[in-house]
Order: structure tokens, then C-alpha cells, then sequence
């Protein structure tokens, strides 16, 4: 089939757990699970998914995947659904602010194509290593075991409405992962096709799991059956869509007030009567022109972005990234914090109390605290053909690994 000819969203006949307590056997993706947590999740139980998509152990750990996988089909701990369907998900999590939220999605069978196809729009780049490894693991495996986040503009509200209708009923299957309650619904092939048309009657766009999904159009090259991949599609209108911000954290000695004085040309910098100001100062620039929070051991600073022509190496970004706060920050924020604390190290989180607290231990020079970008402003970019600079959002929570699989070995619509 040509790329062009296979539609956009499909159901597909996918394999799920059975005989086994779902809480036990889900993982978050691959790429957000440390050494501890991955020791943890797979001592839940030996079918956890985390066996085979961080797979370990002497030898070739993908072919140990592989088997892995053989062995759950074998016992019927891992069965597959006679006929094509849809899957919707639910889950209820918290912010770090507390507020409690609800996402839904539907995880379909997106297809896998070039994105200058412009049917899917990436708005990251990615590395060779991740991808190469992610490829090693499904040439073994021949299986998709995590959906990616896909985002659709859903202008009509259609999709949302359809989803709605579907968690009206009771769920088939719940879980918890990490705090998240999840919740899970298998549309039948009479009600998926509809439901799949919806669904990919405009574009997707790519939230999380960029190096996944080029994986898949790789993988594609090499066995033209293996035409899509899965996505959990969340419409832009739901109201649990979250992005939650990615706070930057300068590692090295502690770095000198005078610094953050030096951004002047390009900031209006005023120092907070107190570093617990952060907050409050954050949200100032979310609804004013935009800018960030440096912290620093004694002292915190509100950088506001000056008003006016943007500096040169922000113009070069183009005018929709070089609109972003978090473009000013990593562009002229971050280097010269970098420089001062004469670390290369850089880590991330999107807890703003954690980034106080690595300040106050002396874990960090320096944090740069941000707002999150808008849901508008990642779709954007995207459609500019764009690229966010590295860890700029945060979507939040993790689609859960293990749902629902995709075996290619087995005829997909």
C-alpha cells in the first residue's frame, strides 16, 4: 500500500493482558524510567512490560525482548483481540499546583510516514542513539508496546464529543500508575471506524515520542506491512490537556549575583524581595511580555523580556520560536549561568519547589524557572516547520506502556 493511500487513523487488532492485574504490568515510556524505577517495575510482576522495553540481562537483550513476548503469548498473558477496535483512555492525575485533572484520548493505529507528508508534524528534533535502539528492539520484538501523544486540533469538537459518548460506560479494565488513575474502554470495529475517521480528518501532531515514531517510518522501510504505529490522540479541546513547565537546572559552583546583573541589555532584571517570591513572579510574566525567574542561593531575580526588536540570535530562531520565553532563556539566559558556574550540566525538572530546593542544597549554581508554553505555541511551531529547543515541554501524564499492543505480525487495517 502507498503511503499516501493508507489512512491517516485506523483500528487495528491489538493484543492486551489477561489474567493478570493491569496496576502490575504498566510502565511509563522507556525514556523516563531510571535504573531504581525500572528494578521496581520489574519486581511488580514478570509480565510488567518493562521486561521488554528496557530489556536486560547477558547476551542480546532484544532478542531476550522477544522472548519475552513469545512466552506471554504462549501462557495467554498476553492475548490478542479478534477483531479491529479502538481504545480510549482515561486518566485522572494532579498537578504539582494540586489541582486535580482528567485527559482522554483514544489509542489508534497511526500511520508511519515521512513527516513530508505533512500528515504528522513533529515540533523536536531527535538523536541517532535513541532511534538505533528503539529499531534494534522492534526488529526483535516486531511488536509497538507504547502508544505515542498525538494532539488533534479537533476544530469541530467532534472527536472530543465521540469520546465523551464512549466513557459514558462503564470501563473495561482500571489501573494506576505513578498517582494516575487510568481508565480504559475498547470501542468495538462497528463504532472504531467512525470514531477513526474523526480522529484523522485533520493533522496530528507529535506531543511525545518523536524518536518512537520515526523508529516506525525506519522500520516501515524494512517490512512494508508495518505500516502505523500507536498514538493515544487527545483532542486540543480537552480540558486535561496539560503542559507542564521544564525548569532548568545549572549545575557547578554557585554562581555570583553579578551575572544575572549582565542580562540587562536584553532583560529588565529586579531582584524578589524573597527567593519564595518564584511563584508569584512567574505568573507576572505569563501575563505580561513573557520572561523567566533565575534563583540563585540567596537571591532571586525576574528577568522581563525588553520590549522592541529582539536581539540577533533570537531573530535568527525565526519569529514563532523566537517568540518563546524558554528560546530567550536557553539562548540568553542559560549559556552565560553555564559559563559562570563552569559546568556543562544541565538537568531538568518541572517542579518549581525541587529547582528551590537543588539551589538551596548546593545541588545547582542556578535554576531558571519558566512558564510552560501553550498547547497554541507547540502547534505552532510545528506547522512553521520548527523545531521547540530541547526540553521545552513537558506534557503531562506519560502515556502508560503495556495498554495495548500493535504485532505486526498479525494484518492491521
Amino acid at each position: 500500500m502507498a503511503m499516501n493511500d493508507a489512512a491517516l487513523v485506523a483500528p487495528f487488532r491489538g493484543e492486551r493482558y489477561a489474567g493478570v492485574g493491569l496496576t502490575d504490568v504498566l510502565a511509563p515510556p522507556y525514556d523516563v524510567i531510571n535504573e531504581t524505577e525500572r528494578s521496581a517495575l520489574a519486581r511488580k510482576h514478570a509480565c510488567n512490560v518493562v521486561h521488554v522495553i528496557l530489556p536486560q540481562g547477558n547476551g542480546d537483550r532484544y532478542a531476550r525482548a522477544a522472548r519475552e513476548l513469545a512466552e506471554w503469548r504462549q501462557r495467554g498473558q498476553l492475548v490478542a483481540d479478534q477483531d479491529p477496535g479502538l481504545y480510549v483512555v482515561r486518566q485522572r492525575f494532579a498537578t504539582p499546583d494540586g489541582a486535580s485533572h482528567l485527559r482522554t484520548g483514544v489509542i489508534a493505529a497511526v500511520v508511519a510516514e515521512p513527516f513530508a507528508n505533512g500528515r504528522v508534524k513533529p515540533h523536536e528534533k531527535t538523536h541517532a542513539g535513541p532511534k538505533q535502539d528503539r529499531l534494534d528492539l522492534l526488529r526483535a520484538t516486531a511488536t509497538m508496546c507504547e502508544a505515542l501523544l498525538m494532539l488533534s486540533r479537533d476544530p469541530t469538537g467532534a472527536l472530543r464529543q465521540m469520546l465523551a459518548d464512549v466513557t459514558a460506560a462503564p470501563p473495561l479494565a482500571q489501573a494506576t500508575l505513578d498517582d494516575v488513575e487510568i481508565a480504559l474502554w475498547r470501542v468495538d470495529e462497528l463504532r472504531a471506524a467512525p470514531l477513526a475517521a474523526v480522529a484523522g480528518r485533520d493533522p496530528l501532531y507529535i506531543a511525545d515520542g518523536h524518536h518512537r515514531y520515526e523508529t516506525t517510518v525506519a522500520y516501515r522501510a524494512e517490512h512494508a506491512e508495518a505500516i502505523r504505529t500507536l498514538a493515544l490522540i487527545v483532542p486540543l479541546g480537552d480540558p486535561g490537556l496539560v503542559v507542564l513547565p521544564t525548569h532548568r537546572l545549572v549545575g557547578g559552583k554557585r554562581v555570583a549575583e553579578a551575572e544575572v546583573a549582565r542580562m540587562a541589555d536584553h532583560y529588565t532584571v529586579e531582584p524578589l524581595p524573597a527567593v519564595g517570591d518564584a511563584r508569584k513572579a512567574l505568573a507576572e510574566l505569563a501575563r505580561g511580555p513573557g520572561g523567566c525567574v533565575v534563583v540563585l542561593e540567596r537571591q532571586a531575580y525576574r528577568l522581563t523580556r525588553r520590549q522592541g526588536a529582539a536581539p540577533e540570535a533570537i531573530a535568527g530562531l525565526g519569529p514563532v520560536v523566537g517568540s518563546l520565553d524558554v528560546a530567550w532563556a536557553d539562548t540568553l539566559v542559560v549559556p552565560p549561568l553555564r559559563d559562570a558556574a563552569g559546568e556543562e550540566r544541565l538537568r531538568y525538572t518541572p517542579e518549581l519547589e525541587a529547582a528551590l530546593r537543588a539551589v538551596r542544597s548546593g545541588e545547582a549554581g542556578a535554576a531558571v524557572l519558566l512558564n510552560p508554553p501553550a498547547v497554541e505555541d507547540v502547534l505552532a511551531v510545528a506547522d512553521a516547520t520548527a523545531f521547540m529547543p530541547p526540553k521545552a515541554t513537558f506534557f503531562t501524564p506519560k502515556v502508560p506502556s503495556g495498554l495495548v499492543f500493535l504485532n505486526y505480525g498479525r494484518p492491521t487495517a
